[in-house]
């Protein structure tokens, strides 16, 4: 930094005004960093400048004296030296900065090396038994006797070894994945829904019951609409909690055409009925409610509930902090309210208005039937087969329950396989039709229907088979 007793006398022969009140710490914290490299910037041609100006006046100091009056190095001071002395008095551009880019392209790679890298990718040295990368490939460069030879130069990083195998299609680029918008709904067609965690809400101290998610607050979005139709708060959320919420949701609007859910297992059950629709969707199927899950990993397919988690996140829970359940219920009531009536939504349907003042109306939806048909789940699975592996002791699972299949089905079909007719009912589901698929000359026939079998629940032992198709 400049002395201040050197200001005053050097102002004069300045062509612009000296002001070197910088601090670097006090610039970082309030301007953006493009704005900060410019007044860097500012302050470097003042400083040079200076040197311009104490070269006229004293030219017998030393290298050491200009270093101490400007408050930079002496190796600063050499190199700024040379570079006034060789320009102009008047030039200005001397003073700025030199860019460090290249100003030309680097040097193209030797063609024995780009021969040498692609024949260690097609050809792996060391009985290598994968396919080397850029580092992998790096690593045999340095050590390969015939560069040395020729004294080619070993690239120093992976990322010209990698442009090289690009360049030569052998790293393939990652396909562009094609964003597509989702379908635009009716009012009521599809309503997704999901549970959100209060993560507000501490766990008991005590260490006793839940450690996390004390609280969650089931949802539930209208896709067509972005209305906010069901916003239940519960501390103990399972199969039968979830369900009465859903039946609540449709006693107040009625039934709509699709339900829309991630894979929670309170959704669509445990892994282990994976041949079997979880009691939820079997709730919806007789209902004629049609259940939408959503593959693993992809969010984007329930969409609306998961933008209204983060709505209702950083604008409710992060603000009001609620720590009960009492609370959560008090805030989620009163933001339900404001995110419909109030709030205004973005989203394509409502145009920068609330959701209930674009929709102040929706359609009636039919109503939750008194009665249902409890095997109207059926349609849904019919005509469908299921794999059994048959145990040691001969018995196999079905639906969650064990059975033993007659020794007189095992003699008369040897490959065997469970399908659904349309003729049962829910209670004698169990007893499955068998059917047999018999290879003729090499190819498959279609499914037959040979005989019925009894399955029991005893352990008597049968004999041993591989798998039941």
């Amino acid at each position: 930094m400049l002395s201040p007793l050197l200001l005053k006398p050097l102002d004069p022969l300045l062509p612009f005004p000296l002001s070197l009140s910088y601090d670097k710490r006090s610039i970082n914290g309030c301007v953006s960093p493009k704005r900060t490299n410019d007044m860097q910037e500012s302050q470097l041609i003042g400083e040079r400048a200076a040197l311009r100006c104490l070269l006229h006046q004293h030219p017998e100091w030393t290298n050491e004296d200009f270093a101490l009056a400007i408050g930079r190095s002496v190796g600063w001071v050499k190199k700024w030296k040379q570079r006034l002395r060789q320009a102009r008095a008047d030039d200005l551009q001397v003073l700025h900065s030199h860019s460090r880019a290249r100003h030309t392209p680097p040097p193209p790679p030797h063609p024995h090396l780009v021969e040498r890298i692609l024949e260690i990718r097609e050809k792996p040295p060391d009985n290598l038994q994968r396919v080397p990368g850029p580092k992998a490939i790096l690593y045999f460069l340095q050590r390969d006797a015939s560069l040395q030879a020729l004294g080619i130069g070993v690239p120093r990083s992976t990322r010209t070894v990698w442009k090289i195998l690009r360049k030569a299609g052998c790293i393939l680029d990652p396909p562009q994945r094609k964003r597509r918008p989702l379908p635009p709904r009716e009012p009521l067609e599809e309503i997704q829904v999901d549970f959100k965690d209060a993560s507000t809400v501490a766990a008991d101290p005590s260490g006793e019951g839940k450690h996390q998610h004390v609280v969650e607050v089931c949802h539930g979005v209208d896709a067509g609409t972005s209305t906010l139709l069901l916003a239940q708060p519960h501390q103990d959320y399972h199969a039968e909690t979830a369900l009465e919420a859903v039946v609540e949701l449709f006693r107040r609007y009625g039934l709509p055409e699709i339900l829309t859910f991630d894979r929670d297992p309170r959704w669509v059950g445990s892994s282990t009925g994976r041949d079997f629709p979880s009691a939820f969707c079997r709730f919806l199927l007789c209902l004629g409610v049609q259940p939408n899950i959503c593959p693993p990993h992809r969010p984007d397919r329930n969409a609306y509930v998961e933008r209204y988690h983060r709505s209702y996140n950083q604008e409710c829970l992060q603000v009001h902090r609620p720590s009960t359940l009492q609370e959560v219920c008090e805030v989620t009531e009163q933001y339900m309210y404001h995110y419909n009536h109030e709030r205004p939504h973005q989203g394509r349907s409502c145009g920068n208005r609330p959701p209930r003042e674009a929709f102040p109306t929706l359609p009636t939806l039919p109503a939750l039937p008194q009665m249902v048909n409890p095997d109207r789940w059926l349609q849904a699975i019919h005509g469908q087969a299921f794999v059994r592996r048959v145990g040691r002791d001969g018995c196999l699972d079905v639906d969650h329950q064990t059975r033993l299949p007659s020794p007189e089905a095992w003699q008369a079909n040897r490959w065997l396989s469970l399908s659904t007719p349309m003729s049962v009912s829910l209670n004698s589901f169990m007893s499955h039709w068998v059917t047999s698929s018999c290879p003729s000359k090499g190819s498959w026939q279609g499914p037959c229907l040979l005989s019925s079998i009894s399955l029991s629940s005893q352990s008597k032992l049968a004999p041993k088979r591989d798998t039941l198709r």
